[in-house]
Order: structure tokens, then C-alpha cells, then sequence
């Protein structure tokens, strides 16, 4: 099927640049690999570009070794393409489990210093239901690392995403707004995030079952619209920049030596995620 990261990339950062925002791109070492110009444009316009794994290879079907491999070489590679350090990890699929105990000390290993992976929810595949929900240090015998879980809400005493991806299509915005709020209350930052392709409800479709084929083509057209109106309520900056904010968990962490994303809190800026 014809590629349409790039047309989609760029409509990403024209909103962007329309709205005077920076976010946070994880981008696939894969994509960068193929298409070196996005994640130079990306850094120019002043967006963080961090990882996404090089493969998308979900966590819990990797060994550490083939981890910390695919980990490493997609940092480096992203690093050689944009001049810059990345400092930043997702997961594929937020597919941190109980079964990757090893996960954190051979990202660590792999030269990041935060990660963005933890799903602190039952989810179909990853989640930790235990998790915590704030941004906190992961502190273990051989690493030091902050995390920024997925942002969840309250519903029907459930924790529940309403903040990216599937679940940011399938959710009315009015609700959206009301669970954002609910985070921010409890003084946690809202991370959002996006895919390219689901601001383009024309894009190919695989075949799949109806299941997965509901979760992943619901409401494409309502995406871009959805996405303005967070980016005129919600001041949002990159991972990086939030780390940095006054009063950010940095101060605690220390001077540090595709997906996008933006993270949001109420007095300090969000930030957000491609």
C-alpha cells in the first residue's frame, strides 16, 4: 500500500506551527531510517524527537538482549539524523508488563533517561494495573529512571484512558475535557497523544476482524477537530521541557546528562506526544 506518513506528518505540524505549540515525536527508528527530512523538520520547528523502538516489536515478545538492541540502535540512529540527544522512550502498544521486570534497567543501560510507557491500566496487550499514575523515579540497583505513565481517569471506579489514540476517537470531546480536568485536579499533567494516520480518515484500510478494525478506523474524521480544540484549552510542551518546568519532577531527578505526544498540567505547561 502507498506510504502516508509524510503527508500526514506534515499536517501534524502545520497544526502545530498554526497553534504555536511544541510536542514530544516518538518516532519509529524504522520511519527515521526511510524518512530521515521528517525527524529534521520535526527538530527544527523545535518538536523533541524521542523513540519508539526501532521495529515495534512489543516488549513482553522481545528477550532483554533483542530489547536493549532494538532500543539502542533506534536512539542512535535518531540521534545521528537530528544532530540532538533523545532522552525519551515509548513502548510499542504500552507493552510494559509484570512479565518485563528487566524493562527498566536495559532501557537505562540503552542510554535514555525517561520513558513514557507504563499503561496504568488493564489493557489488551501491556498495562500494569499496580502502576502509579503521577510522573515518579523508578530507583533500581543498577538504574535511575523517570517515568510519565499514560494518563488515566476515574470511570465507574475503573482507571480508563480517554487521552489518546482509539480511545481519544471513540470518546465525545465534552468527556474528554471532563476526565483531562479530573487528572489535573489530582495534580497529575494529562499526556495526550496521537497517530499521523488518524488525521486521515481517507487512509488505506487492512483488512482485520471487526473487532480490531472498529478500534482502529472509529471516528477518523472527528480526530483533527478533537486535537485543535485540546491545543486552544490546554497549554502543552514537549516531555523534555516539562521535565525542566519549574517545579517539575526534575528538581527531585537531577540534571540529565510516528507517536506524538504533548503533556499537560494546570500551572506548569503540558506536554504532548505524536
Amino acid at each position: 500500500m502507498p506510504s502516508r506518513v509524510e503527508q500526514n506528518f506534515y499536517h501534524l505540524l502545520e497544526i502545530f506551527a498554526r497553534k504555536n505549540v511544541r510536542t514530544t515525536c516518538f518516532f519509529l527508528g524504522w520511519v527515521g531510517e526511510r524518512f530521515s527530512h521528517l525527524v529534521r523538520e520535526a527538530e527544527a520547528q523545535g518538536h523533541e524527537i524521542a523513540s519508539h523502538g526501532y521495529a515495534h516489536r512489543l516488549v513482553y515478545e522481545m528477550t532483554p538482549k533483542e530489547f536493549y538492541e532494538d532500543a539502542v540502535r533506534s536512539r542512535k540512529l535518531l540521534e545521528d539524523i537530528s544532530g540532538s540527544p533523545v532522552w525519551g522512550y515509548r513502548a510499542a502498544g504500552f507493552s510494559v508488563t509484570e512479565r518485563t521486570p528487566w524493562f527498566f534497567d536495559e532501557l537505562s543501560k540503552a542510554g535514555y533517561y525517561y520513558d513514557a510507557s507504563v499503561f496504568p491500566a488493564a489493557r489488551s496487550h501491556g498495562g500494569i494495573r499496580s502502576a502509579l499514575r503521577s510522573p515518579h523515579i523508578v530507583q533500581r540497583s543498577n538504574s535511575r529512571l523517570l517515568e510519565f505513565p499514560m494518563s488515566v481517569a476515574g470511570w465507574d471506579r475503573k482507571p480508563t484512558c480517554f487521552f489518546g489514540g482509539g480511545y481519544l476517537r471513540l470518546f465525545p470531546y465534552w468527556l474528554i475535557r471532563k476526565m483531562a480536568r479530573q487528572v489535573l485536579a489530582a495534580g497529575r499533567p494529562v499526556v495526550f497523544y496521537i497517530h499521523p494516520r488518524e488525521v486521515d480518515p481517507a487512509h488505506p484500510r487492512l483488512p482485520m476482524n471487526l473487532c480490531r478494525r472498529f478500534k482502529s478506523y472509529i471516528n477518523l474524521q472527528r480526530t483533527e477537530k478533537k486535537i485543535s480544540r485540546i491545543l486552544d484549552e490546554f497549554p502543552v510542551t514537549t516531555f523534555r521541557d516539562f521535565l525542566f518546568t519549574a517545579g517539575g519532577p526534575a528538581r527531585s531527578f537531577g540534571q540529565a546528562q510516528a507517536d506524538f505526544s504533548f503533556v499537560c498540567k494546570e500551572d506548569w505547561p503540558v506536554a504532548a506526544s505524536f
